[in-house]
């Protein structure tokens, strides 16, 4: 019978084997398991992890047996029979930077995967909490709202893809991770007043960059000219004037960078709410119109955020460890883009949602890859087919 791949082995196709064996390498992720056939590598560990992710399992055992009732899979798959005390220890004393390092080199192949020519580079910059309420997630530190890690993403909405990530404590403000977000010439960064921090907006501008944010109810205003908001009433536009924003020295501290620059503030009305929207942004081109949509696509990456906490793993967690934690982060996120990919390439007869691909994947994670609804009908008794074409010799 002739081999067949399966769904799980196209969904790990992109993932280059030379790629994550230099990460292997820059982390010594490899220490002390040997090369033997059955040493439990940094490979294998992320197939085990990425099999719970598609598959949906939420804990070692699980893994375990889901994993030993497939053993004819292992050699095409270059895996082994885990055992729990094999995963537990490697999930906390293997460096979760290796599947940092794999994820943000997945990055890259999802654009060539997803890309289409001739769009406007759209980033959105959002972050979302991870909580880890247990008591037994003693290391975890709190802010004013929850306690636990935060999900720092910067998402191209036009190809459904991140481009950027970080997993930070959740005392991290927003705005000092969004600091080291990488800056495209040409690109626009949309992002809430969460992120305010002048001196970042000053090098977004170096870059040859735009930002679209929301102004701040205490931001200092100065040097305002009114304009009319014309023909774009439908779009909700009140007004449509320039600024200059800030002081020289706020409290005494460092000079302002932005204080002679000038400004563009659009005033969006808000059907739900009496009070409007106060949109700032160094783009003196595009529409207003247009630029109250980006801000309004913001919510693209609010969707991203649930989806990815509705369909992959990372609420109940396979370790109690930091290190446990960040690697099951990090691993939805390698699951994520290797989906998108798939749903791009081999999948895209497929015309329903991402979601619902998923689903169809872990019926069927360990057979072929099939998209056709087609099936072989079920013989029928002899007394129903046809009679024989051929001729026949009837001996007297």
């Amino acid at each position: 019978m002739p081999f067949m791949r399966s769904a799980f082995a196209d969904l790990l196709e992109p993932l280059d084997r030379r790629v994550v064996a230099r990460v292997v390498r820059g982390h010594d992720g490899d220490h002390g398991v040997g090369g033997g056939d059955n040493a439990w590598t940094c490979r294998r560990h992320l197939t085990c992890l990425l099999f719970a992710q598609f598959a949906g399992l939420t804990s070692l055992r699980e893994i375990v047996e889901g994993l030993g009732a497939h053993s004819a899979q292992f050699y095409h798959l270059n895996l082994r029979a885990p055992c729990r005390s094999t995963l537990s220890d490697a999930n906390r004393d293997r460096p979760a930077a290796v599947f940092r390092d794999i994820a943000a080199a997945l990055i890259p192949v999802a654009a060539g995967a997803l890309r289409r020519e001739g769009e406007a580079l759209i980033r959105l910059l959002d972050s979302s909490p991870i909580p880890l309420k247990d008591s037994r997630f003693a290391w975890a530190e709190a802010n004013a709202r929850t306690r636990g890690l935060k999900l720092h993403l910067l998402y191209d909405p036009r190809h459904g893809r991140p481009v950027w990530f970080e997993v930070t404590s959740a005392k991290v403000d927003d705005v000092v991770a969004g600091r080291a977000v990488p800056l495209e010439p040409g690109a626009t960064y949309v992002f809430d007043k969460g992120y305010t921090d002048y001196r970042w907006w000053s090098e977004i501008l170096a870059a040859g960059a735009f930002f679209i944010t929301r102004r701040k109810r205490n931001a200092h205003r100065r040097e305002i000219g009114e304009a009319a908001a014309e023909g774009t009433q439908d779009a909700g536009i009140l007004s449509d004037r320039t600024l200059k924003i800030g002081h020289r020295r706020p409290r005494g501290g460092a000079t302002n960078p932005l204080y002679e620059v000038s400004l563009r503030e659009i005033v969006v009305a808000r059907p739900d709410k009496a009070e409007p929207l106060y949109l700032l942004t160094n783009d003196c081109n595009r529409p207003a119109a247009e630029i109250a949509q980006l801000y309004k696509e913001r919510w693209d990456i609010e969707l991203l955020f649930k989806w990815i906490k509705q369909n992959l793993k990372i609420r109940r967690f396979l370790g109690r460890s930091e290190n446990a934690v960040k690697m099951q982060v990090y691993v939805a996120l390698i699951a994520f883009m290797l989906l998108r990919i798939l749903h791009h390439t081999a999948a895209r007869a497929f015309k329903a949602s991402t979601a619902l691909l998923l689903t169809q994947l872990k019926i069927g994670l360990l057979s072929p890859f099939n998209l056709r609804k087609t099936t072989t009908p079920p013989p029928k008794p002899p007394w129903r087919r046809p009679p024989n074409p051929q001729p026949c010799l009837a001996f007297q």
